[in-house]
């Protein structure tokens, strides 16, 4: 099987994950309590293996926007998804709302990547946030043990972490491979959430398995394996491609829920699942027009009508030469 192939399925597989993962860890403690010790488990894990297997000189500037990506992919994203699942937020409801992320990436594109957003792609995130509506709508009726109304606003404050994470790892003027970041990002999540549950007063674990079990499954599965892929994803192909991964994972987090706590989904979430996916369509649309960026030039779309957006500072190797030039950022037509 292609690498590209493995890298896709291994990033909806397991990014999804991280949602079962919540849910299995809130049943047993608080939140703060879980991302604790999940990031705990899982820095001494992966930096010490980078310790004893890759060792090597990184720059003060590396460091520091690695410490601001982790903060803000692992802290700010997890810490909202985490929270408002264990104040009763349905894990499915949890990711849809997440994956709006790529479609609000599109409405920022044009001041903060040069990039035009069409009519059609401003259409296709109103009728997204439609059908994100509808399925909250369906689990705020769900009776007097529904979330607060304000939990449902927690995803959308992950998913504008996650975005800030994407455009910083976008523009980091000294980018490093996934082997290398993301042991820093949790190192940096395991401060972080370790001050919040210290402070809280929740830092001590509870002594049953079923805890623990949770652990290893947000370890192993949804901080190595979901984060792991999600940035090979981001430095392989794009923020585009990567993008649209992400639309893939609601649909396999309510196959995860149904399967492991028979959670079936309402009709009105079906229906409002369903006006998200049309959504997404019209967004991810691919314009036959040329690009136009911020400085007014007009450039060419590729023979494939989809622009790839490299993470600046990354080499890109010439399909004819093998030569490596340097990423700009900016759409550049492929070689026919």
């Amino acid at each position: 099987m292609p690498v590209s192939a493995v890298t896709s399925i291994g990033l909806v597989v397991m990014w999804s994950s991280g949602f079962i993962g919540a849910e299995l860890g809130t049943r047993q403690a608080p939140a703060d309590t879980l991302l604790m010790w999940r990031f705990l488990v899982a820095a001494v894990l992966l930096y010490g293996a980078w310790l004893l297997l890759r060792r090597r000189r990184l720059s003060p500037r590396a460091m520091a926007e690695q410490a601001a990506i982790g903060a803000l992919s692992q802290g700010g994203y997890l810490g909202g998804i985490v929270w408002a699942v264990g104040l009763g937020v349905p894990s499915g409801t949890a990711a849809l709302i997440a994956a709006l992320q790529p479609l609000a990436a599109g409405a920022l594109a044009g001041r903060l990547l040069g990039e035009t957003v069409s009519p059609r792609q401003w259409a296709g995130l109103a009728i997204g946030l439609g059908g994100v509506a509808l399925v909250v709508r369906d689990d705020l009726s769900a009776g007097p043990d529904a979330a607060p109304g304000w939990a449902y606003g927690l995803p959308f404050a992950a998913m504008a972490a996650l975005l800030g994470a994407s455009f910083l790892e976008r523009r980091a003027r000294a980018p490093l491979a996934p082997v290398d970041a993301v042991p820093l990002h949790c190192v940096t999540s395991a401060l972080l959430f370790t001050a919040i549950a210290v402070v809280g007063g929740h830092a001590a674990p509870p002594t049953g398995g079923a805890f623990w079990a949770a652990v290893a499954w947000t370890v192993l599965l949804s901080t190595v394996g979901g984060y792991g892929f999600y940035w090979l994803s981001l430095r392989r192909s794009g923020v585009t491609r990567t993008s649209a991964l992400i639309y893939l994972t609601p649909p396999t987090t309510v196959v995860w829920a149904y399967a492991m706590f028979g959670d079936a989904p309402g009709a009105v979430a079906l229906v409002g699942m369903a006006v998200c996916v049309l959504g997404v369509t019209a967004a991810a649309h691919r314009s036959d027009r040329p690009v136009q960026p911020a400085d007014g030039s007009a450039k060419e779309l590729p023979p494939d009508g989809q622009i790839d957006w490299p993470i600046p500072g990354t080499p890109r190797s010439s399909p004819r030469t093998g030569r490596h030039r340097q990423a700009t950022g900016r759409a550049r037509p492929r070689a026919e």
